[in-house]
């Protein structure tokens, strides 16, 4: 059994992705083809936003959102302490500081009251400028955005929504990747929706970020690639890419809706076994993990790898313990909450061909 099961996938879309690629070797325009400007296209449409910005992968798109906020040292950005590397790492690398944030025990998302109350500490120290919010839509689901969205008012910064994992969710059927001033996703291929390879888009309705994104990503162009007019950096989403992602977005809906009977299953049949994931009254998750608790999580999933069944965990270390940030003093028991999830949350297969 596979835990996402790539070849499937394939094997559902083969004649149309092959043909795609078809297409683009007899083209080739490998590089910024007709069918990057097509995705892009098609992309902000199925969001709901003016602007589809694509680039070479996830952890570029937040970059390039930074950078496009005018991010820089002294700053400081909040993020969740239970995510991927990546979410904290952008702030750093752009010479800023991560502020990380406990989170909800239900959702797993970033909790909006620890983030005012972290946003309210770092003003009070009065060391470093709060610039930026960056939140996760974890494992599927959107983060809290009315809330943060609020927050995020009411303190004067700008929101990033990470929707790599919340692809295709929904909040009152507004989509995720159009929530904040910006919003960013990866097209790495175990995401809900993947390339072959490596990718990623960032959303925005904000005309003049738009266009500072699409010089940013190619060096920092003016008119054309020889006119460098701000310093930028190389991010460009391969054609082939592109192309497949076309014909794996046209077949995402359908491929949502299987991923969400799937889930249905498994809440049936584990919610008496498991602490199971919870999906608020008027949400949508995308189901990028299946996420279980466990305070035995190393004994349920040798239990199921007895049976052929793999599991994986997201995410077994917080940001605030990882030795990279080990620079910024926090402490064990900071974040009970998040650090918790980390020591008993598992994932089980989830993919639409199940």
């Amino acid at each position: 059994m596979q835990f996402i099961d790539l070849q499937a996938q394939y094997q559902h879309l083969k004649s149309k992705i092959d043909k795609r690629i078809s297409d683009v070797l007899e083209h080739g325009q490998y590089i910024m083809g007709p069918e990057v400007a097509e995705l892009e296209r098609e992309l902000a449409a199925y969001v709901g936003v003016k602007h589809a910005v694509t680039c070479a992968n996830g952890t570029d798109a937040l970059t390039l959102a930074l950078m496009v906020l005018d991010v820089q040292e002294g700053d400081a950005v909040f993020c969740p302490t239970f995510t991927f590397f990546a979410t904290a790492e952008v702030i750093a690398f752009a010479g800023a500081t991560p502020v990380f944030v406990e989170s909800n025990e239900s959702t797993f998302n970033i909790c909006p009251l620890d983030l005012e109350k972290q946003i309210q500490k770092v003003r009070e120290e009065g060391r470093l400028t709060p610039k930026a919010i960056i939140s996760v839509d974890l494992f599927g689901l959107p983060a809290n955005y009315p809330e943060l969205q609020k927050i995020a008012k009411k303190y004067d910064l700008k929101l990033i929504e990470d929707a790599a994992q919340g692809f295709g969710g929904e909040i009152e059927s507004q989509r995720a990747g159009s929530f904040g001033d910006l919003a960013t996703t990866s097209f790495f291929p175990a995401k809900p929706l993947g390339c072959y390879g490596d990718g990623g888009a960032i959303f925005t309705d904000n005309d003049e970020y738009a266009e500072l994104l699409r010089s940013y990503r190619v060096h920092g162009k003016g008119v054309d690639k020889y006119d460098n007019v701000r310093i930028g950096m190389n991010s460009r989403l391969d054609t082939i890419q592109a192309a497949i992602l076309l014909e794996k977005l046209a077949e995402f809906p359908s491929e949502l809706q299987k991923r969400n009977k799937i889930a249905d299953q498994y809440e049936t049949e584990l919610a008496d076994r498991f602490i199971t994931p919870r999906v608020p009254e008027g949400y949508l998750s995308s189901w990028a993990q299946y996420t279980l608790r466990s305070e035995n999580r190393d004994e349920v999933m040798a239990e199921y790898k007895s049976q052929g069944v793999p599991t994986m965990i997201y995410y077994g270390t917080c940001m605030h313990q990882q030795t990279a940030f080990s620079y910024l003093g926090y402490k064990e028991g900071d974040f009970p909450v998040a650090e918790k999830l980390a020591k008993t949350v598992f994932s089980l297969p989830m993919h639409p061909y199940m």
